[in-house]
């Protein structure tokens, strides 16, 4: 005698699934744009200002942070063609965990230079686009990790 099954909610062939399925999967899609638009965002304009001649200073050059930004997007995308590739991470160190972690990192770099524009970069004393475009894709990464938290559950 075999055991009855019984399962709950919508099945496989319902017709609410595919828009779940969609959902799901973009969190793995967000990652690795995001991580690229962090990376290339160190090198817009962070910093702007005018007086004799206009003056804009790119994030590579307001010194180590502006470079760990780029670094930290880039291993963003690293980790995720490290995947597509086959080579995953320990099972004790979910991916979803260290992308948020990447985010949180990055975001906390960019706060940093957002808030306390170095002395040096003096008579550029307004904020570029470049600098939020990296705060948005700083916290598109954090949100990609949470999507793929979702999606491990």
């Amino acid at each position: 005698m075999q055991p009855i099954q019984r399962t709950f909610g919508r099945q496989a062939g319902d017709a609410g699934t595919a828009g779940a399925d969609r959902l799901w999967g973009l969190g793995d899609r967000v990652a690795p744009v995001a991580g690229l638009v962090l990376a290339v965002s160190a090198f817009t304009g962070w910093y702007v200002g005018s007086g004799d001649l206009t003056l804009s200073v790119t994030g590579w050059n307001t010194g180590v942070l502006g470079k760990l930004v780029f670094f930290v997007g880039l291993a963003v995308v690293a980790l995720v063609a490290l995947r597509s590739a086959g080579i995953d991470l320990p099972a004790m160190v979910p991916e979803s965990l260290v992308v948020i972690a990447l985010g949180a990192l990055a975001t906390i770099f960019v706060l940093i230079r957002l808030i306390d524009i170095p002395e040096r970069f003096l008579p550029a004393d307004g904020r570029g686009i470049g600098i939020w475009i990296s705060l948005l894709a700083a916290l598109a990464v954090i949100v990609a990790g949470l999507l793929q938290a979702g999606e491990e559950l």
